[in-house]
């Protein structure tokens, strides 16, 4: 299906899960930001070049990473799923308005203005740091775990896998301070550039359970293709 679906929100905002959840219902490819430079930034092959230390201690710090070096990659990688035939859900990305100046064009060209949807998840500080403070994930699928909807209160293992569950260091109280401050700062002026461009931003309140705020999405997506 060539849909281009981005969801934006703030850390612990549950675009990861939302993204998830439509790419599983429409058959598209989850395009996570975060788990794609994760594993860029720690590529062990990787190491010693300077550009990737200096994005790893960006990213470390909760501080989003230089666009220039996002946007390159990102349009890298939307190319390849779009000469697949695939269509994509964004997660985490675009993060700046000189990424989204960048890289809407791309995806323009790819999927088609009429085929472009843009979500934006709506969650209160408080409730963000609740939900990063109470997230594991796994470390064989990358399942995340929000321990609020699980009824053990220290589970050690993935119910996905069975693999083993840790904490990210971006999940640290303190981190996601300065990652909500990043994103408030950098990431909402993009809402105003995107309906410049004339995409509209639907806005849906991202605090009810997952599958309540998933179906106010589908919403808008049941009916595409």
């Amino acid at each position: 299906m060539k849909t281009a679906v981005i969801i934006f929100g703030p850390p612990g905002g549950g675009k990861g899960t939302q993204a998830n959840l439509v790419a599983n219902k429409l058959g598209l490819t989850h395009f996570d930001a975060g788990r794609f430079f994760e594993s860029l930034i720690y590529d062990q092959k990787r190491q010693k070049d300077p550009i990737i230390r200096r994005e790893r201690k960006l990213f470390e710090g909760g501080k989003l990473m230089t666009p220039g070096f996002v946007l390159k990659e990102v349009a890298r990688h939307v190319k390849v799923v779009a000469g697949a035939g695939w269509g994509i859900v964004f997660s985490g990305s675009l993060r700046t308005p000189g990424e989204a100046h960048g890289l809407l064009p791309v995806i323009e060209k790819l999927y088609g203005r009429k085929n472009i949807f843009v979500f934006a998840l709506k969650v209160p500080p408080e409730a963000s740091i609740k939900r990063n403070s109470n997230r594991l994930i796994c470390r064989i699928c990358g399942a995340p775990l929000l321990t609020s909807y699980y009824p053990s209160k220290n589970p050690k293992h993935c119910p996905v896998c069975g693999g083993p569950l840790y904490r990210r260091t971006l999940d640290k109280p303190e981190v996601i301070k300065v990652r909500l401050h990043e994103y408030h700062k950098r990431t909402e002026p993009i809402f105003k550039l995107i309906k410049k461009l004339g995409y509209p931003v639907r806005e849906i309140d991202g605090r009810p359970a997952p599958y309540k705020v998933f179906n106010k999405i589908y919403g808008y997506l049941k009916n595409v293709g």
